[in-house]
Order: C-alpha cells, then sequence, then structure tokens
C-alpha cells in the first residue's frame, strides 16, 4: 500500500496499478481487485457515488483528489477523471478511460 502522496501519484501512472473511471474503477471493485478507491471533489455525486458506497461495503479505503483534472493528471491522462481506482500489485491489468 502507498504510504504518501508522491506513492500514490507514481502508483497510479504505473500500468497494470490503476483503473480510470468510474466504470473501470467499480468493475475491478467487484473482482476484487482494489486497494484504493480516489474520487475527485468536483466530481458530480450522482456519478460517484454508489462507487464510494460499494468501496465502503467491501472495506476498501476512498481518499479524494482535489480536482477531476488533477486526478486525470496523475493517472498520466489528458482529460479530468471522476474517479480512479489503485489496484492491488498483480491484481489485473491496466484499464483504459
Amino acid at each position: 500500500m502507498c504510504r504518501t502522496d508522491a506513492e500514490l501519484h507514481e502508483a497510479l501512472r504505473t500500468p497494470g496499478r490503476r483503473a480510470v473511471g468510474v466504470r473501470e474503477a467499480r468493475k475491478h471493485l467487484e473482482r476484487g481487485h482494489v486497494e484504493r478507491v480516489i474520487v475527485a471533489q468536483d466530481a458530480e455525486p450522482s456519478i460517484t457515488e454508489d462507487l464510494v458506497r460499494e468501496a465502503a461495503a467491501r472495506g476498501v479505503a476512498v481518499e479524494y483528489a482535489p480536482s477531476m483534472l488533477e486526478l486525470g493528471r496523475a493517472c498520466g491522462i489528458q482529460v479530468g477523471a471522476a474517479a480512479a481506482a489503485l489496484l492491488r500489485v498483480g491484481g489485473a491489468e491496466e484499464s483504459g478511460s
């Protein structure tokens, strides 16, 4: 598990360690591959609330990024992301947005 923001950012940029987007994050969460869920604070709650609820039900930590743009950049993409999931090491292949 990542211990600092720098380690989290590095993990989110590592192929195979992230799922970008609410749908991809939920898919991996349902499969038990998720270590942590990251949600952008400025994302529409109606889009992210089910993901947050599911993560809590599964005992997966939820953290918040300041904005969709910053979360997207942390994931190495050029657009914003409402949510992302940090995957367990060896948990799954990288997913697109």
